[in-house]
């Protein structure tokens, strides 16, 4: 077989995600930058809440695109996978573009990668958890695409 059926990620599954990052920041009182990204390692979504540091735009970024470029692994996972390896750990992490620490997660609808949600600003276990409400959101509330369907 020469193709495979996929899901993609539109833009307003995307903001989708932005919102429920945003708001489990907000809850969480940090201030952070969120970046959804489909597939090819585009952001569909970004935001940068008041206050949230502005370098860490481009760290969200980079988080996302390591999911991605990892087949959907968590950026937390990335590094606990390599620390053991130094030289694996040194050739990854010395990449333009890599952030091998926590607050990267994957979104994934009906068993395939579609995109991924990249967190930064606030503490390790912050971006975790508000890159995580980003995606199970989303996750939460895709249907498989099939002709005639509604989708949010």
């Amino acid at each position: 077989m020469y193709l495979r059926p996929s899901t993609a990620l539109t833009y307003a599954g995307a903001r989708l995600a932005l919102d429920a990052a945003l708001a489990r920041a907000s809850g969480l009182g940090v201030t952070v930058n969120v970046a959804v990204l489909d597939l090819t390692g585009v952001p569909l979504a970004l935001a940068r809440m008041d206050g949230a540091f502005t370098n860490s735009a481009a760290i969200a970024v980079d988080k996302a695109r390591t999911v991605i470029g990892f087949g959907g692994a968590p950026t937390d996972g990335l590094y606990q996978a390599i620390e053991s390896e130094p030289a694996v750990r040194d050739g990854i992490a010395g990449r333009s573009g890599v952030a091998a620490f926590a607050g990267g997660v994957a979104i994934v609808v009906d068993g395939g990668l579609i995109g991924a949600v990249g967190v930064s600003g606030g503490s390790a276990a912050q971006d975790k958890e508000v890159a995580q409400a980003g995606a199970a959101a989303l996750t939460a509330a895709a249907t498989t695409t099939r002709e005639g369907e509604q989708h949010p």
